[in-house]
């Protein structure tokens, strides 16, 4: 009997929450060891859904290097891809790449403002220059060092029903979409590129002034393509990314 329960909050589809869910069992659950993984039938009655949400679930892993299926052996495990940590391809939340890393993440110095999008987020986000969009910037930290600094602009007219200021802003934007807003990003679009970033943000990231930090220019889509944030992301070195690249 399954022990797991699913729902499809924001509208998250219930084959990404199995997807998430076979990520954590891959990495430290009951499948950490586990060279392949069981059947679709098995996967079906261990977690109570349907063989159709496994396939749809399996098929993500796939596509994101986690596991390989083959013709006759079923769905093999691939470690090395599995223990991998900080992926760039990959949109994990800072706390997700930072427990990640073996760290505990936090938030300190957040700072919320209302004002009008202005051309460039207008465009960004599909609105109108004069419309106001709501900006919280905050650092991280990985136990006591701060790791990222974030800018993150969204639409106020998100958060009719509740007042922004109810909202605990340390937790993760994501979260925050999907709690107080019903909504869920399922697609990420980024530029990546160095930057020395402007010294008020060196000065709370607290980095050399040799060290270059790693800008992360993202825009946040749910479904049918429209966009409900954008963010610049700036990162200290604290994280080795790596980026996965498969020939199709």
């Amino acid at each position: 009997m399954s022990t797991y329960a699913f729902s499809c909050p924001g509208g998250n589809l219930m084959s990404t929450q199995v997807s998430f869910l076979l990520i954590k069992e891959l990495k430290e659950g009951i499948f950490s060891t586990s060279e392949r993984l069981p059947s679709e039938v098995e996967l079906s009655e261990r977690l109570g859904v349907s063989r159709t949400v496994v396939r749809d679930a399996l098929s993500d892993l796939e596509r994101e290097g986690f596991v390989e299926r083959v013709r006759g052996i079923g769905t093999v495990i691939n470690r090395e891809i599995v223990n991998l940590h900080s992926r760039l391809d990959l949109k994990l939340e800072y706390n997700e790449l930072i427990l990640g890393c073996g760290c505990q993440p936090a938030s300190d110095s957040i700072l919320l403002r209302i004002e009008p999008a202005g051309e460039l987020f207008a465009s960004k986000l599909k609105i109108a220059p004069t419309d106001q969009v709501l900006v919280c910037e905050k650092r991280v930290l990985a136990d006591r060092t701060p790791v990222i600094y974030s800018i993150d602009r969204l639409p106020l007219a998100l958060f009719d029903s509740i007042h922004y200021s109810d909202i605990d802003w340390s937790m993760p934007i994501f979260d925050i979409l999907d709690r107080y807003c019903g909504l869920s990003v399922i697609t990420d679009i980024a530029q990546v590129c160095a930057t020395n970033a402007t010294p008020a943000i060196r000065q709370k990231l607290q980095v050399s002034d040799t060290e270059a930090l790693i800008l992360l220019d993202e825009t946040g889509y749910c479904k049918l393509s429209r966009p409900v944030m954008h963010s610049y992301e700036f990162y200290t070195n604290f994280f080795g990314f790596t980026m996965l690249r498969k020939k199709f």
